[in-house]
This record gives C-alpha cells, sequence and structure tokens, in this order.
C-alpha cells in the first residue's frame, strides 16, 4: 500500500502559518532564549502542544510542538523544535519548513522557502550591512552575528529553507556542523 504523500510532505500555506518574528539573540515569536521547557509550553500553549521530548550527549534537551492543522490539511508533525542546553534554558529554535510558523526578519519570510531564492536576499542583506558571511560544511548559510543558520528540509520533491536560531551564548560557530551547539540531531534532520 503506497503511502499518502499529501499526509506526508504536506507543506502549509501561507494565510494557514502563524505569523513570528525573529530577534536576534532574544527568541523567536513567543520563544525566549534562556526559557525553561515548562516556561516555552506555557508560552506556545495557546495554539501549539507539546510533542515528543528526548535527551542528547552532553545533556541537551530536544522538545517539539505541534500546531494543529487547518481543518482541511490531511497532514500532521512538528512545528518547533526547541533545544534546551542544561545551564542556558532554551538555546536553539528551528522552525519546520512544511508546517511551522512563517517567521520573518528584516522583512524577509525565513521559513518554507525556496532556499536559493531567500539565500539571495540574504547574501543583499549582509552586504548592506557589512557583515561577514559564512556556510556551514552542509552548505547552510550562517550568519553568527545574528545566531541564524538558514538550512534546507525536503518537502516531497521539493527543497524549503527550514532556519535555526540560536541564543548569543550558541552563536559562536553556529554554522560549524562538527565543533558548533547545534546538535548533530538537528544537522541530520532533512525530512518530516
Amino acid at each position: 500500500m503506497a503511502a499518502n504523500t499529501d499526509t506526508w510532505w504536506g507543506v502549509l500555506d501561507e494565510e494557514h502559518r502563524l505569523a513570528w518574528t525573529f530577534s536576534p539573540f532574544e527568541g523567536v515569536g513567543p520563544l525566549k532564549f534562556g526559557m525553561t521547557h515548562q516556561q516555552a509550553k506555557a508560552a506556545v500553549a495557546v495554539f501549539m502542544e507539546s510533542g515528543m521530548e528526548q535527551g542528547f550527549a552532553g545533556n541537551i534537551r530536544l522538545a517539539e510542538f505541534w500546531a494543529d492543522p487547518p481543518l482541511d490539511a490531511p497532514f500532521f508533525g512538528p512545528a518547533v523544535t526547541a533545544y534546551y542546553d542544561p545551564s542556558l534554558g532554551l538555546s536553539a529554535i528551528a522552525v519546520n519548513a512544511l508546517r511551522g510558523p512563517q517567521v520573518t526578519f528584516a522583512g524577509m519570510p525565513l521559513v518554507g522557502q525556496v532556499p536559493s531564492v531567500l539565500e539571495g536576499l540574504f547574501i543583499r542583506y549582509l552586504e548592506t550591512h557589512e557583515k561577514r558571511l559564512a556556510y556551514s560544511q552542509a552548505g547552510d548559510l550562517c550568519a553568527e552575528h545574528l545566531g541564524l543558520v538558514l538550512r534546507a528540509q525536503r518537502a516531497g520533491d521539493l527543497v524549503l529553507s527550514r532556519p535555526v536560531m540560536v541564543a548569543e551564548a550558541w552563536s559562536d560557530r553556529c554554522g560549524d556542523v562538527t565543533e558548533g551547539f547545534i546538535p548533530r540531531e538537528e544537522w541530520q534532520t532533512f525530512e518530516w
């Protein structure tokens, strides 16, 4: 029996996405860097529920938040993945390209975009602000001075942008797959 690809790879229309803003080193939407998991759950409780939680090496914890899909949407899945450092609290927020809120920064939508188009816009932003451009070993654009990595995520036959925003304490080498603070599990996420 074939899987229903509309369920697995469905992408929310823009009008169904929550609208959030990224403030470097402060937070994303209602999620603020430094929050405990309980505080983060309370901050998004009106429109998301807590999903899977697990721990990794170094005591980093991951928690997913799931948003209710629109009634006519046949798909499901996590909208946001939060990473918690035991000494810092909420330290990284990854927004799912398929189902996550639309996060804007400097007027640019960061979620669910064609990576090459978003990369062009972001490069112009960095050049205008005379900021350094860097790439991860996986080819993802990153800006340490903002704590932002523009990753890619599969959406069936497409690839869409999945931003990862980090607290200032995690910004050093935030695009470094081997030496940065972002857990290996995030770098391995390409689907779902």
